[in-house]
């Protein structure tokens, strides 16, 4: 026989987990031993809720499920914000967490059941050492296939005792099944792209993670559609010409004329939230809004017709009918040719705002474009500064942006999504932006990110206060001493930490990269950008109602 804490070992690693992010405690000390004697790579974090964000980056860069790994009690408190983000952002995530001790005599004073089900987060309690190996297997295929985070509870008195199952039953699914297109809803879709002229798809993260990239451009092709995607799958179509770029409030302004053009607009696995339909602003009134969607409801009003399908077999079933009914192809691209390569956000003019000791937030934006690695992976906090990277740089693929936060409406993920997302792609330089107020939040993840030796440039966006609040409130009676709280000094804590670090007061105070990339870009490089307070990104600016409505709905930090 084998101690509980083995058999969770094995079994996880059995099924295919690599790694494991946490903090140890009384409740899960022995738990990681069991991890990492079977090979699971375990990187121990500052907090609980660094830990949770690192396996949910992991998992967004990889499509792998990671184990995060915590106490119980205030262990698993902590990781309230990060596990709240996960479960909106659909992160297949194990959480492995202690418990009250089956004898009922409770240690902890909370109700970890209710307070994980406030989150959407189910619960697997490994209690019968008959079925332990089982169980565990059960909450892993799970998190995998619903993609979600799952926690598996370990009671605390439990942990040592010897588990009289020796295999599991693996009766369970591996991956989520697919679900095919209704022929009735494909029937309807292709009446409107019968009458199409001016088609546009829209592909969201749930088309990147069905893997529909190939079938949504051979649709568009045979369609003559241009393309778009949510914030959240930003590089889906990276590579094609007729990429428009993001799609809603991020879309640059050339590229959303285009877009509110549409007379058929076809959304694949994407949520279609006030962000990216721009609270509705961003559609022509007469346009037809197909949404794609393995949700039984549509997520939005705007919605004229559902397909409740997955995005793969959608696409599929549609160019099979395009085909079949020998439905004319669009003139559009041809309208719009001499266009399409001028749309980006860098060929929009500004005018600087030059202070002298401090930088325009877009002349340092748009000065690291041209150095940024071509193969990473793009971390962002969230906050006012999150405009500019979003609006400026670009990448390779929907696996190579983790936007910590964006689901949760939160600030203070970013380190911990950089060290999640370097571990899980070694192979890619990791690039991570923050404000400052994010990058003091999360300061401790820092140093994690530093210990792992991966490669990484972080950038914070220092103006010395919470932007986006100055933003939505500095002229509306906020008081401005609890909104402004002064410079930082970034690069002097990043060398205390072990990492390389400058200060950026200009565009030629950039030319470290250059530097560090010629010395193979190893390890952390930190930028402590003094960048000049008030400069409003464009793609708030037309959204500040927007956002303060949505606000009062949700009181939640922006």
């Amino acid at each position: 026989m084998t101690a509980l804490a083995d058999a969770i070992g094995q079994t996880l690693a059995g099924d295919g987990v690599r790694h494991a992010f946490g903090v140890v405690a009384n409740g899960n000390v022995l738990a990681v031993a069991g991890l990492t004697h079977h090979g699971i790579s375990y990187l121990s974090a500052r907090h609980e809720g660094g830990a949770v964000t690192m396996a949910d980056a992991y998992y967004r860069t990889t499509g792998e499920v990671a184990v995060c790994t915590t106490g119980a009690g205030p262990g698993l408190t902590n990781t309230a914000t990060g596990l709240a983000d996960a479960a909106k952002h659909r992160s297949g995530v194990l959480l492995l967490c202690g418990d009250v001790p089956t004898t009922g005599l409770r240690r902890i004073d909370i109700d970890q059941d209710m307070f994980l089900d406030s989150l959407g987060v189910p619960v697997v309690r490994l209690t019968d050492l008959t079925t332990a190996r089982t169980e565990t297997l059960r909450a892993l295929r799970l998190a995998r296939t619903e993609q979600r985070p799952v926690a598996l509870c370990l009671p605390q008195d439990l942990i040592t005792a010897q588990v009289i199952e020796q295999t599991p039953t693996d009766r369970l699914p591996q991956r989520p099944p697919r679900k095919a297109a209704e022929p009735g809803g494909t029937a309807a879709a292709l009446e409107a792209l019968a009458t199409a002229h001016r088609p546009v798809i829209l592909g969201g993260l749930g088309a990147w993670r069905s893997g529909a990239a190939k079938a949504l451009t051979e649709l568009g092709d045979r369609l003559g559609a241009l393309y778009t995607t949510s914030a959240m799958a930003s590089g889906l179509f990276m590579a094609d010409p007729w990429s428009l770029g993001v799609c809603g409030g991020f879309a640059a302004p050339r590229a959303a004329e285009l877009i509110g053009q549409a007379d058929v607009v076809l959304a694949f696995g994407a949520s279609l939230d006030q962000w990216t339909l721009a609270d509705g602003r961003l559609l022509a009134p007469d346009a037809v809004l197909i949404q794609v969607d393995t949700q039984p409801v549509p997520t939005t009003d705007r919605v004229d017709l559902l397909l409740t399908c997955d995005a793969t077999a959608a696409a599929t079933a549609l160019l099979d009918g395009v085909q079949a009914r020998a439905l004319p192809r669009s003139t559009w691209r041809d309208d719009v040719n001499d266009r399409i390569t001028r749309l980006g956000w860098d060929q929009e003019p500004f005018e600087e705002a030059d202070t002298g000791d401090r930088i325009d937030p877009r002349t340092l934006t748009l000065g690291l474009a041209a150095m940024l690695p071509e193969e990473r992976t793009l971390v962002t906090d969230g906050g006012h500064f999150v405009g500019w990277p979003a609006m400026y740089w670009t990448v390779p693929d929907p696996a190579a942006y983790v936007f910590t936060g964006a689901a949760f409406q939160s600030i203070g993920l970013g380190f911990a999504g950089a060290v999640g997302a370097a571990v899980g792609r070694p192979d890619r330089t990791t690039v991570v932006a923050l404000g400052d107020g994010g990058a003091l939040m999360g300061l401790p993840e820092l140093e994690t990110l530093i210990r792992t030796g991966c490669s990484a440039l972080v950038v914070i966006y220092d103006d010395g206060g919470y932007g986006m609040e100055v933003v939505l409130f500095g002229d509306r009676g906020a008081d401005p001493a609890s909104m402004v709280f002064g410079y930082t000094d970034f690069a002097g804590a990043a060398r205390a930490l072990g990492a390389r670090s400058a200060t950026v007061r200009s565009p030629d105070d950039l030319s470290v990269v250059h530097d560090w990339q010629a010395q193979g870009a190893e390890g952390v490089l930190l930028l402590d950008c003094k960048v000049v307070p008030g400069v409003v990104a464009d793609c708030f600016s037309d959204l500040t109602t927007l956002i303060t409505g949505w606000q009062a709905g949700h009181p939640q930090r922006l």
